[in-house]
């Protein structure tokens, strides 16, 4: 029988965790000494010690470790959690490549720029959700308010109370100077029969989209518009739908000063 601390020494484990691996069940003394509590380890354990080791060094948990000792692990399970566990860290590297892309467009943005700049992007996943949703053509942005009157109150009329901020969605494919598909949504709970041209629909969920917040008048939107692009050109994305403008704070008893306005830009977007 060898003490705990020449085990330590021979293994090159350290005692605090021949200690915890003895709580855990991963690996028990031989004997415990009853009167002084030392723990006793034998020569045969070095194998199973040296596969917690090896496995630990893969990246298993040490609950997965342990399921693995108690139950054998044959040749096919254990090229079976190999290749989970490859899958698991080739995921890993590229979420910290494409991490690593994005402070690289960061960097640069500060370099061109000579500062920080007010726009911060971010990548959100949007769920699916129920809305109220009235569409048409107008003929500029500002006739976006026509649409507004329209659901707000014909939700009114229905007795339904909206769950959430509106939100404008931008059908058409490319820029115009004019004659806008324009789509209205506002969050509700429930569905309704359809009327003076509100629907009753669901708004798709989005695996990806790229978002930032505007704080301000709508007048400024070009600027966040253009930080939302460049972010999304040059983090290796390109658009893949409408971009949905979600009206958090606007015109309005919370905000009669357009200053005040603010919303969230919402870009989806999917891998260049």
């Amino acid at each position: 029988m060898i003490k705990i601390g020449d085990f330590s020494k021979l293994s090159k484990v350290s005692v605090k965790t021949l200690r915890y691996y003895d709580e855990t069940g991963l690996l028990s003394p031989i004997e415990t000494d009853r009167s002084s509590g030392y723990r006793y380890y034998s020569l045969d354990q070095l194998p199973r010690l040296n596969r917690i080791l090896a496995l630990k060094d893969l990246g298993f948990s040490l609950e997965q470790i342990g399921r693995a000792l108690e139950s054998g692990v044959t040749l096919e399970q254990l090229h079976g959690m190999l290749r989970l566990k490859q899958a698991e860290q080739q995921q890993l590297v590229q979420e910290e490549q494409e991490r690593l892309i994005r402070v690289e467009a960061r960097l640069r943005q500060i370099e061109r720029e000579a500062g920080v700049t007010k726009y911060d992007v971010v990548i959100k996943k949007l769920d699916p959700q129920k809305v109220a949703s009235a569409r048409k053509v107008i003929e500029t942005p500002k006739n976006i308010t026509g649409l507004f009157e329209q659901i707000f109150g014909y939700l009114g009329k229905q007795g339904i109370r909206p769950l959430g901020p509106p939100c404008g969605i931008w059908h058409d494919p490319e820029y115009r100077d004019k004659d806008f598909d324009t789509e209205v949504v506002v969050p509700v709970e429930r569905s309704f029969p359809a009327g003076e041209g509100v629907q009753s629909a669901e708004l798709p969920a989005v695996p990806a989209a790229a978002c930032t917040i505007h704080p301000g008048s709508y007048e400024d939107f070009p600027q966040a518009y253009t930080a939302i692009l460049g972010w999304i050109s040059a983090n290796g994305y390109r658009t893949a739908g409408p971009y949905r403008e979600i009206y958090l704070r606007g015109p309005g008893p919370q905000a009669a000063d357009p200053a005040e306005y603010v919303t969230e830009i919402q870009v989806p977007v999917e891998r260049a």
